[in-house]
């Protein structure tokens, strides 16, 4: 009898046949997934796990939230828009409001909105080139250990060794400097201005400096606010737009709507995705002031820029969780939680030490091989968590904002867990 095309299957060798080798997070979480809800994963095997990872941060509401479902549902029943390129829609005319009533207005931000392509690497590539339409420079200045993508003109801003080697040629138009604190007694905000202001100092005047607030795929290196209001100063002295990719600290992950509130900076041009459709739909946008607003009609553009359904639940959840103050002050309650609990699992660990900012937190363990086994312990634990960091040595949580207290302790017993059992077979294998 044929098997059931619609019966779920554990069996997952189609992907070992079947799908590129490109493919990566699902070779160390290799269940089989069917559902998920709120902070809980269920794969076709019946079995259950936590979820520390959230989409890398695009899950930052949780799964399946039931007040974005419902509305998506009754948009999509409703023969609402599935696609409508660029066109005026009422799904966008909403999510743009509550954006400038809830977001923006609030924080004294006039940026225009510009829908891209759908991922976060194409608002990166189109936050530089607006930079270069406006200055009329080439150079752009990012950070090491930034992580902007691995589409070309991204890929060039990103330091990441291993992710560079896969774009087959060189990358171009990038002078990287060090980022905060990345050699211990470095200034390396005034490095940086002075290398601008010597006529020697080998950095053509830059069109931008862009970088991340806290560095998450370069191992949740974080900023301090005095280091990003130097760097938005030296960028306004020498005339260059100041680029604040926020695609995976933004939409509350540090505590906030943007990772850079409270730091007395105004960037010019904010690439944003990940989070922004509180679903996990694709949608990705720059926020550019209005003086930056250069491009001409379809200078930069992409069939899918902006995504109708994706309008839908992320109106929904600026409504929903950022229309009062509610929301802030519970991240605030389980930021102390996760530090607590952080604390606990690098005092284990001899020279383990809290990485991060709010609710985007790691312990870096000093090794890749160590954190990657804590990992996989966890998971076999039902808790499903990564990796980050420049050899991966940086056990990252990036647990859904939503996640309720009680489940994001126990998340945390796993995880401490883990970090024992790896601990204790290393101890017995010497």
């Amino acid at each position: 009898m044929a098997k059931d095309m619609a019966t779920p299957d554990t069996d997952t060798g189609i992907f070992t046949r079947r799908e590129s080798e490109a493919r990566s997070y699902c070779r160390g979480i290799p269940t089989l997934f069917a559902s998920a809800s709120g902070s809980v994963m269920r794969g076709a095997d019946g079995s259950e796990h936590i979820d520390f990872l959230a989409g890398c941060s695009s899950l930052n509401y949780g799964h399946n939230d039931p007040d974005m479902k419902a509305a998506l549902i009754e948009h999509i029943s409703g023969d609402g828009i599935a696609h409508g390129l660029d066109l005026h829609t009422t799904t966008k005319a909403a999510f743009l409001q509550a954006f400038e009533t809830h977001i923006l207005a609030p924080r004294g931000m006039d940026h225009r909105v510009m829908f891209t392509g759908p991922t976060g690497a194409n608002a990166v590539e189109a936050a530089m080139k607006i930079a270069r339409k406006v200055t009329g420079r080439t150079n752009i200045v990012a950070f090491t250990n930034g992580f902007h993508g691995v589409t070309m003109g991204a890929l060039a801003a990103t330091g990441n060794g291993y992710h560079r080697g896969g774009a087959g040629m060189e990358t171009q138009g990038v002078t990287r400097v060090p980022f905060d604190d990345y050699a211990k007694g470095l200034d390396s905000a005034a490095l940086l201005d002075q290398m601008l202001s010597d006529n020697s100092g080998g950095i053509d005047a830059p069109a931008a400096i862009m970088m991340e607030t806290v560095q998450g795929e370069g191992g949740l290196n974080a900023a301090s606010a005095e280091f990003v209001k130097a760097v938005a100063e030296i960028a306004k002295r020498h005339g260059a737009l100041l680029i604040l990719d926020d695609i995976q600290a933004g939409c509350g992950r540090t505590g906030k709507f943007f990772s850079f509130e409270e730091m007395g900076v105004m960037p010019d041009l904010v690439p944003m995705a990940k989070s922004v459709s509180g679903f996990g739909l694709p949608l990705a946008m720059v926020l550019v002031r209005p003086q930056h607003d250069v491009f001409g009609p379809a200078e930069h553009n992409g069939t899918f820029r902006g995504n109708t359904h994706a309008f839908v639940t992320a109106r929904v959840a600026i409504e929903k969780f950022w229309s009062d103050s509610a929301f802030e002050a519970e991240l605030a309650e389980k930021a102390a939680l996760i530090e607590t609990r952080l604390t606990e699992l690098a005092d284990m660990i001899p020279g383990a030490y809290l990485k991060g900012r709010g609710l985007m937190r790691g312990v870096d363990v000093g090794g890749g091989e160590l954190a990657g086994a804590i990992c996989k312990r966890a998971f076999q634990g039902g808790l499903i968590i990564e990796t980050s960091g420049n050899e991966d040595q940086v056990v990252k949580v990036l647990a859904p904002l939503t996640t309720p207290t009680d489940l994001l302790s126990r998340g945390f017993d796993i995880l401490l867990n883990a970090a024992r059992d790896v601990i204790a077979q290393d101890i017995a294998a010497e």
